[in-house]
């Protein structure tokens, strides 16, 4: 099938450079249909003639890498994706009553944080909760859907009827078919937008549970180990990492040690600064 702009090999490797050096993210050799379709979009509304104009005005518009990055970044999730990780996270909350801050650090559409949001007010038995939620990502647009927290009634699969008439409104009108996060629930989130790339985050510290779920696996082994130890240096001595169902960081035991299912705490050390066996 003939492809409405030229596409070529160069074309894809100089988007996977780009996209490597904005976010970290590495694309494999498989992924050069998806940034033709994600790209194309773009070229089409910009009204521009093609890739290399399209690469030409992304280099002198700043503006435009946050386009571009939304563009190529992918955004799957579900409430209570791998429920056991919110037991775990009701079982810390029982043992570590000083909590005061959970990150997660890649919210997509909302559906984690809300998951998170839900478990901590379930566990208090209120709203007014001394936990600090924060929600990030690096895609603006899918944190602006995730502020205003509207889904299809049929996100909703994964959880139980009680849940469905605490933390939801049934949308009416032309919001028939949608629900709605109650404000309740939505006030006790931060949105921010965060590049786990940069050297700093807009983030208080010290934190005692980051979610960084199904994130790490697009990066590489060298951008995974600075980002670990960047979190690592935020969390609390007993502090929790907890990981997606297809990431493993056994190769960083100077960083994170497992305590769990795909769940980590930071790797202690002695006073000279050595892991501690």
């Amino acid at each position: 099938m003939e492809r409405e702009f030229n596409y070529t090999p160069a074309h894809f490797n100089h988007a996977r450079t780009i996209l490597y050096r904005l976010a970290g993210i590495k694309l494999a050799d498989s992924k050069d249909a998806l940034v033709y379709s994600r790209l194309v979009r773009r070229i089409r509304q910009l009204k521009l003639a093609g890739f290399s104009e399209y690469f030409t005005y992304l280099a002198e518009c700043e503006s435009e890498h946050q386009e571009f990055i939304n563009a190529l970044t992918t955004n799957q999730t579900a409430f209570f994706r791998e429920h056991h990780h919110f037991d775990i996270l009701k079982q810390y909350l029982q043992t570590h009553p000083q909590t005061r801050r959970i990150w997660c650090a890649a919210s997509s559409t909302g559906e984690e944080p809300y998951s998170i949001a839900m478990s901590v007010a379930e566990h208090f038995g209120t709203f007014q909760t001394p936990i600090e939620i924060i929600a990030s990502d690096i895609d603006s647009v899918v944190l602006s859907k995730a502020e205003k927290g509207i889904y299809p009634i049929d996100r909703l699969s994964a959880v139980s009827d009680i849940r469905k008439k605490r933390f939801f409104h049934r949308g009416i009108g032309a919001q028939q078919g949608n629900v709605r996060v109650i404000p309740e629930l939505r006030q006790m989130l931060q949105f921010t937008r965060i590049n786990l790339l940069d050297e700093s985050w807009p983030i208080s510290t010290p934190i005692d549970v980051i979610f960084c779920r199904n994130v790490m696996i697009y990066f590489d082994r060298v951008t995974q180990e600075v980002i670990l130890k960047h979190m690592m240096s935020t969390l609390t001595p007993t502090g929790l990492y907890i990981a997606g169902h297809s990431e493993n960081f056994a190769m960083f035991p100077d960083i994170v040690t497992a305590c769990g299912r795909t769940t980590y705490k930071p790797t202690k050390r002695n006073a000279s600064g050595k892991t501690k066996s």
